[in-house]
Formats: structure tokens, sequence, C-alpha cells
């Protein structure tokens, strides 16, 4: 066996004239990932389940974006909005499944069922939904794939087990994807962020009780934000290297690295950590009083 070939490798792609499709593109890092990919010479479909925010982004941009009103958990949905795109450009050389949504923090005992379907339905599901309509092109133009998970596959899940369910899912889609598309000529990478500063960010953590009491047991520097726009161009430079894995900020990667050892570290001290036991119990305490289906997206 040749060890070489074992080590990464970073083929250039360059995206000019290409035709790139975005999930979640009406705004956050969808949409600032469209401003990046256009102004480096692409042609950018920005899909989004607010229709009048992605047309709204689209015309900033101007000519090469077009705008598609698309909710990734509808399958015939994201089959016909692909067949659109396909239909208008002929191509499609780049996939971005980026929408995602959290739900309200509740713990799996007391939240509501009806939640967790919704957030692996959009966030796990909706991946699927997204990319598997565009894999024919993909391997036709040689393309690029890119799934967004999240450090929270690798951290600990309490209080919002869905959205670190879902994102550790679609961290396997992804690296499944890479290797089934290698043959092809084709490329696949998984998108990993910490803490970006979006509206589900400030849902989830800045305007809730509990998520802001979790966010500050978070050690320096894991607690640091990046802004949608850095998690965007970590992106973009990523696809310009066929890069199999993008992590912002860097602080997370030897998290990413050492996590089977942090993680039997990680369980043991919070199964056990007083004040975190004292928020949970608080934060069921309240699960009766929440609105239905509350949730946040990217």
């Amino acid at each position: 066996m040749n060890l070489f070939r074992l080590l990464p490798t970073d083929t250039p792609f360059d995206v000019t004239d290409k035709v790139a499709v975005i999930t979640g593109a009406g705004r956050g890092i969808g949409g600032e990932l469209a401003r990046i990919l256009h102004r480096r010479g692409a042609t950018v479909a920005m899909l989004d389940l607010d229709e009048t925010e992605v047309r709204t982004a689209a015309t900033r941009l101007g000519s090469r974006a077009l705008a598609l009103r698309a909710d990734v958990a509808d399958r015939d949905g994201m089959v016909a909005a692909i067949a659109t795109v396909r239909e208008r450009f002929g191509r499609i050389d780049v996939v971005v499944a980026n929408a995602g949504i959290a739900p309200t923090p509740a713990t799996l005992r007391t939240m509501d069922p009806a939640d967790f379907d919704r957030v692996i339905g959009v966030n796990l599901t909706g991946v699927f939904n997204a990319v598997r309509p565009a894999l024919d092109d993909i391997v036709a133009t040689s393309g690029h794939v890119v799934v967004v998970s999240s450090c929270a596959a690798f951290a600990p899940g309490m209080g919002g087990s869905p959205y670190m369910i879902s994102k550790a899912g679609v961290e396997q889609l992804g690296r499944a994807l890479r290797v089934e598309l290698a043959a092809s000529g084709a490329s696949a990478g998984v998108a990993y962020f910490g803490i970006v500063d979006t509206a589900m960010t400030h849902h989830t953590l800045d305007d809730d009780d509990f998520g802001r009491a979790a966010a500050a047991m978070l050690p320096w520097p894991l607690d640091q934000r990046i802004s949608a726009a850095d998690a965007a161009l970590a992106v973009a430079d990523g696809i310009a290297r066929r890069a199999p894995r993008t992590i912002a900020p860097r602080v997370w990667v030897p998290y990413s690295l050492l996590r089977g050892a942090i993680n039997v570290l990680m369980d043991q001290y919070l199964s056990t950590d007083e004040q975190l036991r004292d928020l949970l119990r608080k934060l069921e305490q309240r699960a009766g009083t929440r609105p239905p289906n509350a949730s946040a997206r990217t």
C-alpha cells in the first residue's frame, strides 16, 4: 500500500462559468456564499423557503443569479427545483446543502416529537433531498458537493439534541458521498462550523435563557464566534480546493482530530456537573410553557 495516497490532496476547482446551487441562500451563510461565488464568476441558483427574501438577495447580485422558492423537506419540490436550474442553465457544477433549522432548547424527554421530526426532516433528510437530484449532473461535470454539518456533530447535544443528531448524520452523508463520487472524478466535502453569528444563533443562544447559560459554559476558545461572511468564505475557499473538510473557526480543528478521547472525558464531566444538571432541570420545568414547533432557521 502506498501510504502517500492516503494523504489528503486538494485539486484546484475554479468556479468561473460554473453553476452553483445553494440552499438556504436567502440570508446568513447561504446568502454570503452566493455573493462570494458570484463575485468569483459563478452563476448561482439561490434556493430558499422565503421567496421574498431570496428574490431580494438575488436581485442585489444582478445577472447570473436565479432565485427559487424551495423547501428542502419537500422531496418532490426539490426535484422540481433542481430540474428548473438544469433547464435554465444546462448544467450543475456545485451543490451546497446549507439550509438548516434549530429547535427551541428542550430535553429529549420533554420536547414535542414534531420538533424532532422537523429538524431531522430539514437538516438531514433535507440535505439528501437537495443533493440527490443533482448527482447525475455533478458526475457529468466532475463537480463538487458541500454538505453543511457543524462542530455540534462531535460535541455533546444536551438540550438541543435534534440539531446535533442531524448534523452528525450530515457528516456521515458527506463522507460517504465523497468516497462514492471519487471514481467519477467528482468530489464532496463536509463543512463544520462552531458558533456563527446568524439569526439562528441569536434565537437559540442569545435570546434563550438555557442557550445563554449553556454557551457561557463553553471554554475559550470554543466560545469564539465568526461572522456568516467568514463561514461562507471558508466554504468558498474549500470548494476552490475540493476540500474534503472545512472547519471554521480553526480552533475547532484539534477537537475534531481528538474527538474520540475528548468526548469520553467530556461526557463524564457533563453528566456529573451540578451546574449543568441544574440548568437541565430548569429547562424541563419550562417545557409546558413553550410554543409548539418553535424553531429558527439559518
